[in-house]
């Protein structure tokens, strides 16, 4: 005796009836359709649209659900990409406020170097006055100089010239004194030696 699976695959092969619908037959319904579609012809010929239509829905269902699959897989790969692009846009916005912040300190910087340049520029004119200034009182000193080693020239001249003279009376006190020496009155020989000793300092 036939078993259900013998008459499932009966109803298959003869009239396009899938397993996954004979399968909620039991094994007597499988036989008595069976016998049903082979003595009923139009029986049969409805089957056979309805297997056609439901192979045709399956399909579609099939086509279906593959566009469906796909278009999952897609949303998924946008969902992934969008929040990829949301990191994206905060990574770029935190950036940006970085770039910002540093925007603001790099023109602070520049507002204080410009300010220091200027002071600067106005301790550089101050120096360079103080510098005309000292080249004035260094070309006044220079003309004193020169004038004070004219002077000291002037001065050594005079003072050989005074030493000259000096050793001129000095030369011919000491002649004198020795003249007056040979003279025999004591008090004149010992004030004439404290006149020379006193000239001799």
């Amino acid at each position: 005796m036939a078993s259900k699976n013998e008459f499932q695959n009966a109803l298959k092969e003869k009239f396009g009836i899938n397993k996954n619908i004979s399968q909620l037959l039991s094994k007597e319904e499988c036989e008595k359709l069976l016998a049903l579609l082979y003595s009923e012809p139009s029986a049969a010929k409805l089957v056979e649209f309805y297997a056609d239509k439901n192979s045709s829905l399956g399909r579609n269902n099939a086509n279906f659900a593959k566009a469906r699959n796909q278009a999952e897989r897609k949303f998924e790969a946008l969902q992934v990409e969008y929040l990829q692009l949301e990191k994206s846009i905060v990574s770029i916005e935190e950036a940006n406020t970085t770039l910002e912040r540093r925007k603001e300190l790099l023109e602070e910087e520049q507002r204080k170097l410009e300010a220091e340049v200027q002071s600067l520029y106005f301790k550089n004119q101050s120096l360079s006055s103080n510098i005309q200034t000292l080249t004035t009182k260094n070309d006044e000193l220079n003309v004193k100089n020169d004038e004070l080693i004219v002077a000291n020239t002037q001065l050594k001249k005079e003072n050989k010239d005074l030493k000259n003279i000096v050793d001129q009376i000095k030369l011919r006190l000491a002649r004198d004194t020795k003249e007056l020496l040979q003279y025999e009155d004591s008090e004149i020989r010992k004030a004439v030696i404290r006149l020379f000793r006193w000239t001799l300092g």
